[in-house]
């Protein structure tokens, strides 16, 4: 059964620029060398800039736990715990697999502008 995990970080003012490229790099690496990672959205609040999102879904809750292991979380993890003021992690599920395919394919029947979308596994 897929996990989504949603995560509110609260960043400290002075360190959101570092944050976000931390942040960036962990969701990269994270699709990239993850098979069970499916979906690593980063997402920002306009009117708060020191509030970041992150909207994931890994295939079960292993791939997560196993994503609490690699190399590059850890490092994020290390580098940003100065960082954060607060954090709230959440794990959820999906009420209906069927209707988060039908919004999986519409989302690729739609892409967002390069450079300015979620990250996204191909």
């Amino acid at each position: 059964m897929p996990l989504v995990i949603y995560v509110e970080f609260m960043v400290k003012p002075a360190a959101v620029e570092r944050f976000r490229a931390l942040i960036l790099d962990n969701a990269r690496h994270s699709l990239a060398e993850e098979p069970g990672c499916w979906r690593f959205d980063v997402l920002i609040d306009a009117e708060r800039p020191e509030r970041i999102v992150l909207y994931e879904v890994y295939a079960d809750a292993a791939a997560f736990d196993a994503h609490l292991t690699m190399p590059h979380y850890k490092l994020f993890a290390a580098k940003t715990e100065e960082l954060i003021a607060t954090r709230k992690v959440e794990r959820l599920g999906f009420l209906d697999l069927d209707l988060n395919r039908d919004a999986e394919r519409k989302s690729a029947q739609h892409p967002l502008p390069e450079g300015n979308g979620p990250i996204v596994k191909p």
